[in-house]
């Protein structure tokens, strides 16, 4: 015992600090303490990698600091998103035999139709009651089974929601080194997602369940490479039942070439989509469904890159804000985009699917009108497959987009928005560049 205490003695040091920082970011923080809340950040984003370059051919204690540190966040409430509100009281209206998609909470509080939900409605914020709820039915069902388990306490449910994100995170290990292993890459970049505090506390901390569906999505990735492409769509539709976005990379997967029938894929993956479906149907779905996803490309504007650029040139051309006229454009444009990537021949193998899955990403959330730092989730873990390192870039760097709580009125600061995306940009160009350089023969260069 002494000798392997010597042997690691640095790292257990780094984890111990390591410990204080995230219990002090689960249980004594507030979004509003801006100046805190970066600091633990920043130090904590040191300690980690100091951590994984002392230990990074060590996975099972690589493997256990994640845990650790995951652990620790265990009976803390959120103290960074109000989410979690929201998951609980769709949960509940599904155990009642609500659907969930049918009302706002607006709605329901008048005379609500279960005891106790005053706090859920009080704590998820004046924007989550006036809308229907926009989570696909896997999460719901989750939703439901944390509130189950977790019982009639909002932290028992806090907790359940807590071990699922934790479980899907082991998860995301074990296929992830799969995956590395068959693509003959180092098995330890896992710990970059691992390890990386943003994906701790935005998932395990703050309650987003971009994990769960990140593990669906790599599963599915890892049996298709294996030419199970039965298992892969029905892990495929698991993601989209949790999450939306994956669908932006349906049509990448069409020339790959070890999915030898397309559209038997395709087929499979929303026939189990429906069947989840098929409970909650209903005209008045649809109506509610459609609405609150159109919210997101025509009423919510934050932390946004590209379409900041467009808001203040509309400002000066038309006099108001351009979003409604905006958003659905650029949706088009990303569409435009991920069907040109789809046409390339790169999508065949595996290594050029990833690339084009994390550029097509990439791009939807540089043209979004609304990226909550959660979003970074898929392409932070599809990059580690990658020769791209931006997306670890903005994950360090999109912190500093919660600079909005630290003032009253929920303002963004837009010159710290400016110098997250000047260094995502920066670090992504560089990375572009050396890319075209090293591909092109010297003359080319010339």
């Amino acid at each position: 015992m002494k000798k392997l205490l010597s042997i690691h003695k640095t790292p257990l040091l780094l984890l111990l600090i390591s410990c204080a920082f995230y219990a002090a970011f689960a249980y004594d923080l507030q979004r509003t303490d801006l100046i805190k809340l970066i600091s633990l950040y920043g130090a904590l984003f040191f300690l980690s990698w100091k951590i994984f370059q002392l230990e990074k051919q060590n996975f099972r204690i690589l493997l256990g600091v994640a845990i650790i540190f995951r652990l620790i966040f265990l009976f803390a409430i959120p103290n960074l998103s109000q989410d979690f509100y929201r998951f609980i009281w769709d949960g509940k209206l599904l155990l009642e035999g609500i659907n969930p998609y049918l009302f706002t909470p607006n709605e329901l509080i008048i005379d609500p139709p279960i005891a106790g939900v005053q706090t859920l409605f009080n704590g998820m914020g004046d924007l989550s009651a006036g809308n229907p709820t926009n989570y696909p039915p896997l999460n719901q069902f989750l939703f439901a089974l944390a509130v189950f388990l977790g019982g009639k306490s909002i932290l028992g449910g806090v907790m359940v929601l807590r071990i699922l994100i934790i479980t899907a995170d082991v998860g995301i290990y074990y296929f992830g080194r799969k995956l590395l292993r068959n693509l003959n890459l180092p098995e330890n970049r896992i710990f970059w997602y691992l390890l990386n505090p943003f994906i701790i506390i935005e998932l395990t901390g703050n309650l987003h369940f971009e994990g769960v569906m990140a593990f669906f999505l790599l599963a599915s990735l890892y049996f298709l490479h294996r030419k199970k492409w039965m298992t892969g769509a029905i892990l495929f539709a698991g993601s989209v039942l949790v999450k939306l976005i994956p669908l932006l990379f349906l049509p990448l997967l069409f020339r790959y070439r070890k999915l030898k029938n397309a559209i038997a894929f395709y087929g499979l993956v929303g026939l189990v989509m429906l069947l989840f479906y098929l409970p909650f149907l209903s005209a008045e779905f649809f109506n509610n469904y459609a609405a609150s996803i159109g919210l997101w490309f025509q009423k919510f504007e934050f932390n946004a890159s590209l379409y900041y650029l467009i808001r203040w040139i509309g400002f000066q051309v038309q006099g108001y804000n351009v979003i409604q006229s905006a958003g659905p454009v650029l949706g088009l444009l990303v569409f435009i985009f991920v069907l040109l990537k789809a046409s390339g021949s790169q999508n065949k193998n595996l290594p050029g699917l990833l690339t084009s899955m994390l550029l097509s990403i990439s791009v939807y959330l540089f043209l979004a009108t609304t990226v909550h730092p959660w979003y970074l989730v898929t392409p932070l873990l599809i990059s580690i497959f990658t020769r791209y390192r931006f997306a670890l870039a903005w994950s360090l760097m999109v912190i500093l987009s919660y600079s909005a709580y630290a003032h009253p009125a929920f303002e963004e600061n837009l010159w710290l928005v400016a110098v997250e995306y000047l260094v995502v940009f920066g670090v992504m160009g560089y990375e572009v560049l050396t890319r075209s350089r090293v591909a092109l023969p010297r003359k080319a260069l010339k």
